[in-house]
């Protein structure tokens, strides 16, 4: 016998089990109406209300419903109803310039757009044949009272479209399919141990590779969903308190926010011995993991992956074998990116390029069949990282493709030096990344000017115009020349050279 897996699946046994218990604590601060506490009764009846809606509106199965939202209850909602029945949410960065929001929902191609009451800015240049304010226009969107068109599900269509940032100037849709999405969720749910005794912080922007799979492995487990909007180190800690908060995922960044926040708070932190942490986005210092495991007490997980494959590849948690190791060791072994998850094979080119082979690996990139077929040349999905593999862990030691992780979000270079390259007085620029504690890399643009003054502030304003704010240069040097190869291309490594001089692996 043969069934096709579906995200469906995680919400349907939520309410067919845990119908009266407390699914999701919506953000009680937010411009729209919080929703409060729903049940998984509340959660699957909305989700059937969106759906029926998007069957009035017309939208068939395949069309994309496009939703640029901060972390809400309406965001994990659509997450069942519109993949549930066989549409394709993407998930759009909010924090996203219009134009990037623009160029992302014209290339998706999606014909209904929802957007968070503090975003209705969009909609002066953003549009699409239906637009709805989420929180105002809830009557259309979650306000059906008819049975949604029955849909039997088919594992190998796309159920997201997740816009990231590459080594191209415009972001890749990237597609993962049912499938994808289904056997992320429940291995990430494997190796984090999760249950229905589990309470989900949501630290993670939910549209950043579907928050990580969690919005559905904890819906299939019966936990509760804890929605915070805007991160604040203090905030965190309030919410784990109030909440019983149990588990929460994190970039780097957040973790140094708690760590600051945990240094003035008054009594004992919470969480402690019962919370666990998993942290992506780029290797945390060791000095970190140490400090979250001693000053806070929480266990310290780490992952590696990418959007394009759902994320998860990689898995670093405790283990007995490392129980006698004193805490500085054992922290050091934490840093690396981990072993291979269940169903997933890691392997090493002859450049030193990371290379995965799995099930949570994407389908495509949206209408790029040349990048396509780029990244999964010899069956085998090309991370563009550099790394090594030994005794079954991998360490990631390099960033082979021209991007920049910085507070967990990825930046293409090319993108931010073509913004920097559209003021007149800019002859030339290379965009790098360089450490930094907080961030994990800082966005750093080298300029070459063409002989008019030109100021720090003056590059970074320039950039707000044409880039989201975390894209844009936080530091900005200026040089009489850039280092280029005999063919003329600028030689990255060596404007890299002098930030990176002491640090073994060459990504922070």
């Amino acid at each position: 016998m043969f069934f096709d897996l579906g995200v469906r699946d995680f919400l349907d046994r939520a309410e067919l089990v845990y119908p009266d218990r407390v699914a999701v604590v919506d953000e009680p601060d937010q411009p729209a109406p919080s929703w409060g506490s729903l049940t998984y009764r509340d959660v699957a009846r909305l989700a059937r209300a969106q759906a029926a809606g998007l069957d009035a509106l017309g939208v068939p199965v395949g069309g994309r419903v496009a939703i640029v939202s901060h972390n809400a209850a309406r965001l994990l909602v659509s997450f069942f109803g519109v993949s549930g029945w066989g549409r394709v949410l993407v998930p759009v960065n909010f924090r996203l310039s219009p134009a990037e929001v623009r160029y992302i929902v014209e290339h998706s191609g999606a014909e209904v757009l929802l957007v968070d009451p503090e975003l209705r800015h969009l909609l002066d240049t953003v549009t699409a044949q239906h637009v709805f304010v989420l929180g105002e226009d809830d009557d259309e969107v979650f306000g059906s009272t008819a049975d949604p068109a029955p849909w039997e599900g088919d594992e190998s269509t796309t159920a997201t479209l997740n816009y990231t940032s590459g080594t191209t100037a415009r972001p890749k849709g990237v597609q993962l399919t049912h499938r994808n999405l289904w056997m992320n969720a429940v291995t990430f749910g494997l190796h984090t141990t999760l249950s229905d005794n589990d309470v989900l912080l949501h630290t993670l922007p939910m549209f950043h590779a579907n928050g990580w799979g969690m919005p559905y492995a904890v819906t299939g487990l019966g936990g509760r969903h804890i929605v915070l909007r805007k991160i604040d180190g203090a905030e965190i800690l309030r919410r784990i308190d109030e909440h019983g908060v149990t588990i929460l995922c994190a970039a780097p960044a957040v973790v140094t926010a708690v760590l600051d926040a945990a240094a003035t708070w008054d009594g004992e932190i919470p969480g402690r011995d019962r919370v666990r942490i998993v942290v992506a986005g780029a290797p945390p210092p060791t000095r970190t993991i140490e400090r979250v495991r001693a000053e806070l007490g929480w266990e310290f997980i780490q992952i590696y992956g990418l959007t394009e494959t759902s994320p998860l590849l990689t898995v670093n948690r405790m283990r007995a074998e490392w129980a006698d190791l004193d805490p500085h060791e054992q922290a050091r072994l934490l840093g690396r990116a981990g072993a291979p998850a269940l169903g997933t094979r890691i392997s090493i080119d002859t450049d030193g390029e990371v290379l995965a082979r799995s099930n949570t690996n994407l389908d495509g990139y949206w209408d790029n069949p040349e990048e396509t077929a780029r990244v999964q040349a010899g069956n085998w999905f090309h991370t563009g990282d550099g790394g090594t593999f030994t005794d079954g862990y991998l360490t990631i030691s390099d960033r082979k493709k021209d991007v920049i992780i910085t507070g967990g979000e990825n930046v293409s270079s090319i993108e931010v030096e073509d913004a920097l390259n559209s003021h007149p007085a800019v002859r030339e620029a290379a965009v790098i990344g360089v450490p930094d504690d907080k961030w994990g890399e800082l966005v750093t643009a080298l300029v070459v000017t063409d002989g008019s003054p030109l100021t720090a502030d003056e590059v970074i304003t320039h950039c707000r115009g044409y880039l989201a704010g975390y894209k844009c240069p936080k530091r900005v040097e200026f040089l009489d020349a850039l280092p280029r190869t005999a063919t003329g291309k600028i030689q990255k490594y060596r404007l890299r050279e002098p930030y990176w001089a002491d640090r073994e692996r060459k990504v922070n």
